[in-house]
């Protein structure tokens, strides 16, 4: 058994993270999220909503082999390496790898790095710390969004449309669209007329705007304004014909 533990995401980082190391490293990988929200409670959400927002996990049926193996090397090793991805995500898996390998806290550190080369893997492993609660509640957060809004409005937008899925962002993007275009269809153009007068004041030439606007043929308003000059106040007027 190697000393040392190192699990990363992607299976495709463990050869070449290996050997950089040498022999008392063991790399290998969790394949993403080891972890499901289960589909109990109510809507089959796996979120209790009137708990806090209380969460059920599970572990992936289909990581069995993956959980069981990681497991294994954890126990035995004097370290573990938690190397997942510097993202929300990657934070979020290292968290339930803690609450799944069941390994003294004390053995586990987390590192990242944004380059596979010799020098930051190396970089990294001087560079430990605690997993960032802060981080794992963001992604909590909107993993919870995702079931409560996208989870029950899915089934709805497949039954009316045909669609597959609608998770955080479509359903708000859906929103601001569905709002603009309301807005769009309320709108009732007013046609109107600008007119510039120049003008000339202590060999100054100015500028000053007249505005318009009509309804049923009639003038209902007129603006004036006194621009450019910088010592007069601007003046409005209205008027009705």
């Amino acid at each position: 058994m190697a000393k040392y533990l190192l699990i990363v995401e992607s299976p495709g980082k463990v050869k070449t993270i290996s050997s950089f190391l040498g022999p008392d490293y063991k790399v290998m990988a969790s394949i993403g999220h080891i972890r499901l929200l289960e589909k109990t409670g109510k809507y089959n959400l796996g979120v209790d909503v009137d708990a806090n927002f209380e969460t059920h996990y599970i572990n992936d049926p289909g990581k069995r082999d993956v959980i069981k193996k990681l497991k294994a090397e954890a126990k035995e090793a004097e370290l573990v390496y938690l190397a997942s991805d510097a993202d929300l995500e990657g934070e979020s898996i290292a968290w339930h790898l803690e609450q799944v390998l069941k390994v003294p806290k004390k053995k586990l550190v987390r590192i990242t790095f944004n380059e596979i080369t010799a020098k930051a893997i190396k970089d990294a492993l001087t560079k430990g710390r605690d997993i960032d609660a802060k981080k794992v509640d963001a992604q909590e957060t909107r993993r919870i969004l995702d079931r409560i809004i996208g989870f029950r409005l899915s089934n709805l937008m497949l039954s009316k449309l045909g669609a597959k899925s609608a998770g955080r962002v479509q359903s708000s993007a859906l929103r601001i669209l569905a709002e603009r275009e309301e807005e769009i269809q309320k709108f009732v153009s007013k046609e109107y007329f600008e007119i510039y007068l120049p003008f000339t004041k202590a060999r100054k030439n100015y500028k000053a705007q007249y505005k318009v606007k009509i309804k049923l043929n009639l003038i209902i308003s007129a603006q004036y304004k006194a621009e450019e000059h910088p010592k007069e106040k601007l003046q409005n007027t209205g008027m009705a014909l």
